[in-house]
């Protein structure tokens, strides 16, 4: 948070000051949503839950050395009371953008845009200070949260934005204009929300929109859909691809036996091997994505490459490995899925398991609209065909139908059970030393917690 007083920051709120003793005392800790965890020095947000209320914890936050409070109510602590707490929120993100000197960096897309802003953060982070969206924190509460992390030295701010609709990205880069921004890609996630790909294409590209006129657009082309995007800039556009010979770009794209990507980065006339440690062929996207916003961002190539080939994993849930110690491998990418995902994490595990038993174990899918059983089915005739041993489904009708159409396209066993309780209970009889299981679904389902019980060590 950007050292300033608490009469500032009230008025930046449009807020009025409620039992503050020192109006010119300063708020220098990050904004705090967990009075369990709140920095001394900082602002304690009392924002209602659906079980608690942040209220109630206003005492404890001060306790805790906050200095202050945002609140809609009057409590015993020192207080910034206004309106609407998530409002006050975003005004405070604004102000603080406003005054920041860090360069911002816009990052959407379908798929991989959490993982392409870790590595990117992990590439910006050995040229300075960086704040970035902390896993996918990427909504209204998330980014507003996250730009008020940034500090007087942040040179770097990354920022992740998602979308459930139109106009939500347009309103969360109203908060930190980017002057750089990407589009990974436009796929089949929340079409059932949005309606068509179309729709989302339109919802996306409001973050190219959102550039000033000498910002730069990032952009996958590889992706017809994000090429058609450059219209909407009036800066320069890098283009990325792994098919193309574009600004920056791969060639000879392979994974080694664990599954991990390499292939060799093109910036211009520069030339650099690459061997990531992240676990996936389409990790390369992602990568090409991470360099080409980092060039737009000044760094030099050889630093681009070297992170490139350090970087580690940032987010749970996204292709974790854990070996348990009776020698059964756990992939847990159970964070979240979508057609193109779900695609992906099956060729990887196919990929990696090479000689041993491969098992993915798939939630439901959601907000997929009409197409959605259609898209379950694509998603089971993949598992058939990408190689794998065996195939769980867990949910409804949706999951019969993916182990339906694996079957009729050829896998041997699919199952189909209702519940995450049924698949780990299934799971915990069928594993044995060698195995390797995949773990990936919808957030809604909860298989997070599931995926991270089955890589428990077994005693």
């Amino acid at each position: 948070m950007l050292p300033h007083s608490i009469a500032q920051y009230a008025l930046a709120a449009h807020g009025r000051l409620h039992h503050v003793p020192d109006p010119d005392a300063v708020l220098a800790g990050p904004v705090g949503i967990d009075s369990r965890t709140i920095s001394p020095g900082s602002l304690f947000a009392c924002l209602p839950g659906t079980r608690t209320d942040g209220h109630d914890f206003a005492e404890q936050a001060l306790a805790n050395g906050a200095t202050a409070v945002l609140a809609t109510r009057e409590t015993a602590a020192p207080a910034i009371i206004v309106p609407d707490v998530q409002n006050a929120l975003t005004d405070l993100a604004r102000f603080t953008a406003e005054r920041s000197d860090a360069l911002t960096v816009g990052i959407t897309g379908s798929v991989g845009k959490t993982s392409a802003k870790d590595l990117l953060a992990q590439i910006l982070r050995a040229q300075g200070p960086t704040v970035a969206t902390e896993g996918s924190y990427n909504n209204e509460l998330g980014l507003p949260l996250t730009v008020l992390r940034a500090e007087t030295d942040t040179r770097f701010l990354v920022l992740e934005m998602g979308a459930r609709g139109k106009g939500h990205i347009a309103h969360l880069a109203s908060i930190a204009r980017p002057r750089i921004s990407t589009v990974l890609g436009v796929g089949s996630a929340h079409v059932g929300e949005f309606g068509s790909r179309r729709a989302i294409a339109e919802a996306k590209q409001e973050i190219i929109q959102a550039l000033p006129a000498d910002g730069i657009a990032v952009l996958n082309d590889d992706d017809p859909w994000v090429g058609l995007m450059a219209e909407h800039c009036t800066g320069k556009v890098i283009r990325f691809s792994r098919r193309r010979h574009t600004d920056v770009h791969a060639t000879g794209v392979d994974c080694d036996e664990q599954g991990r990507a390499r292939f060799t980065l093109h910036v211009d006339r520069q030339v650099a091997y690459v061997g990531l440690r992240l676990l996936g062929e389409h990790h390369v996207t992602n990568a090409l994505a991470a360099a080409a916003l980092a060039v737009a961002a000044g760094v030099p190539f050889d630093a681009i490459a070297e992170v490139l080939n350090t970087a580690e994993p940032q987010s749970e849930g996204r292709m974790q490995v854990t070996e348990r110690p009776d020698h059964v491998t756990v992939v847990n990418d159970a964070f979240n899925a979508s057609p193109e995902s779900m695609q992906a994490a099956l060729q990887t595990l196919a990929q990696m398991s090479r000689g041993r038993r491969s098992i993915a174990v798939l939630g439901e899918m959601a907000e997929l609209g009409q197409r959605s059983t259609a898209l379950h089915e694509e998603v089971g005739q993949c598992a058939a065909t990408s190689g794998i041993d065996r195939l769980v489904a867990i949910g409804g009708p949706d999951a019969r139908a993916m182990t339906d159409a694996a079957v009729r396209a050829g896998l041997r066993v699919a199952e189909h059970v209702a519940t995450k309780e049924a698949a780990l209970a299934l799971l915990t009889d069928l594993l044995t030393a060698g195995d390797v299981v995949l773990v990936k679904g919808a957030h809604s389902l909860g298989l997070l917690a599931m995926a991270q019980t089955l890589a428990a060590p077994v005693s």
